[in-house]
């Protein structure tokens, strides 16, 4: 009597469907649902409100021809004018890149009595009105006005002339440069200042070799945004400056007298050379801000 073979035991059971695993579902990993929603807002919104006023200040100067443009945006007092508002920020900007400095790294690395006070009045600037901006400085430095009265007699002429607008456009950009600087100061490494000064370095050497590199990218991003800012400042200016035509008029001035005077294409004219301007310095300011990056992360 012959038995039938069994069949090799392989060591394979079969799997209950019940056991069986599941193709794994691609987590999520979007924190805060409803990313296609909000990203639709998002765009309207921008568009609305950026997109579409900017755009058509370049499709009314589109409309008129090479000949009226250059025409419009290079007259006599409109040339003037970029000489004064270029001019005249660049020199602010400048001089806040070096004042701000000072004032950032004192509110950063020093404790004294006031401190909190004097952090808050750096932001007066940004919570002033700026048309209150510009009575407040044109009655301290008027003829008659409280500093005013003493400046004029030495023979510095402020309210009504360039250094009226000079004082106007570096109060409005001071806090651009001292915000900018603040958190950098904050995480600059003591020790690498500390190592220098155990190798014999002077503090001026320690300040112009290791920390003023380190300062450089955020120093030009406060400049450039104080720039920006100072370009298309009107509210603090037309009040200081006495919008003498040829000598203390702004190119914004220029683009509200235009608007006035029902010459909207000199207006839109004006306000394109401008808005290149702003998306210049926008993109000035965006590379800058990567370099910081870069420079931190180097660093790190």
């Amino acid at each position: 009597m012959t038995s039938s073979a069994l069949p090799e035991d392989t060591g394979h059971r079969p799997i209950p469907s019940e056991r069986r695993p599941y193709p794994r579902r691609r987590l999520n990993r979007r924190v805060i649902p409803g990313f296609g929603l909000t990203m639709g807002f998002t765009v309207t919104y921008l568009t609305l409100l950026v997109l579409i006023p900017l755009s058509a200040v370049f499709l009314r100067t589109a409309g008129m021809g090479w000949e009226d443009f250059w025409k419009a945006i290079s007259g006599r007092q409109v040339v003037a004018s970029y000489k004064v508002t270029f001019g005249i920020s660049f020199l602010a900007a400048l001089t806040n890149a070096f004042f701000g400095f000072i004032v950032a790294w004192v509110l950063t690395r020093y404790r004294f009595p006031g401190r909190k006070l004097v952090d808050a009045l750096v932001d007066l600037p940004f919570a002033l009105p700026t048309a209150v901006a510009g009575i407040a400085l044109t009655a301290l430095y008027a003829p008659n006005g409280w500093l005013g009265q003493y400046l004029y007699p030495l023979g510095i002429e402020t309210a009504y002339s360039r250094t009226g607008i000079f004082i106007a456009l570096t109060f409005i950009g001071l806090p651009f440069v001292v915000r900018t600087l603040q958190p950098v100061i904050e995480d600059f490494d003591k020790e690498v200042e500390e190592a220098g000064a155990s190798l014999g370095a002077s503090r001026w050497r320690v300040f112009f070799t290791i920390i003023v590199p380190g300062l450089v990218p955020a120093m030009l991003t406060g400049f450039s945004l104080a720039f920006a800012r100072a370009i298309g400042e009107y509210g603090s200016v037309i009040f200081i400056s006495g919008n003498k035509p040829l000598q203390t008029e702004i190119t914004p001035l220029v683009i509200v007298k235009s608007l006035e005077n029902y010459n909207y294409p000199q207006a839109t004219a004006v306000a394109c050379v401008m808005l290149v301007a702003s998306f210049v310095l926008l993109l000035v300011v965006n590379v800058l801000q990567r370099w910081s990056e870069s420079i931190g992360q180097a660093k790190s």
